[in-house]
């Protein structure tokens, strides 16, 4: 009883080794295939124009203080007590403003660049997920996080020429930054 036992879980131990060394695994630079994309390129166009645009209303309101700021600095000594506490209100109020706005564009600046970049994110994994099905990968690894502690490039089969055919990208990947 022990032998057939110790026979079947034998079987059962290259049956299961031999199975996973048929297995494919593939690898692929995530970083790059964004970068790669048509679409990337689009985003950071309007990100950049998006950019400005906040940037042009900030440096309004800057001129603006500096306006009336340089103002009460002329006028400063024919002021009435009350006039000076007033115009020191108004500087006040508006560098309140300034920064005020300049938090809320710096969060619709990252607000807007999220919404631009998931779908392109989305597109590029459903790419990866089908090359790596047609293709019969178990696993792809992204070298892009470098969340792994450590494998061996050269036994993962790089699935970016695959991916970026998917894609339609024929020009060659940026560096990454």
């Amino acid at each position: 009883m022990k032998k057939v036992i110790k026979l079947t879980l034998a079987v059962a131990l290259t049956l299961s080794a031999s199975s996973l060394f048929a297995q494919k695994f593939g690898r692929i630079n995530t970083q790059e295939i964004l970068l790669a994309m048509p679409e990337t390129k689009e985003m950071n166009t309007n990100m950049q124009a998006y950019g400005k645009d906040l940037e042009d209303n900030l440096e309004t309101i800057a001129v603006e203080f500096n306006q009336k700021l340089a103002e009460y600095q002329k006028n400063y000594a024919s002021y009435s007590d009350a006039v000076r506490q007033l115009k020191e209100k108004e500087l006040q109020e508006l560098q309140n403003r300034r920064q005020e706005f300049e938090q809320i564009a710096q969060q619709d600046y990252q607000k807007k660049q999220q919404e631009l970049l998931t779908p392109i994110i989305e597109k590029a994994k459903n790419a990866i997920d089908k090359v790596a099905k047609a293709n019969g990968y178990m696993v792809v690894f992204d070298t892009a996080t470098g969340s792994l502690a450590s494998f061996d490039e050269a036994t993962l089969t790089d699935l970016a020429p695959l991916v970026r055919a998917e894609l339609g990208i024929t020009e060659e990947a940026p560096a990454a930054e």
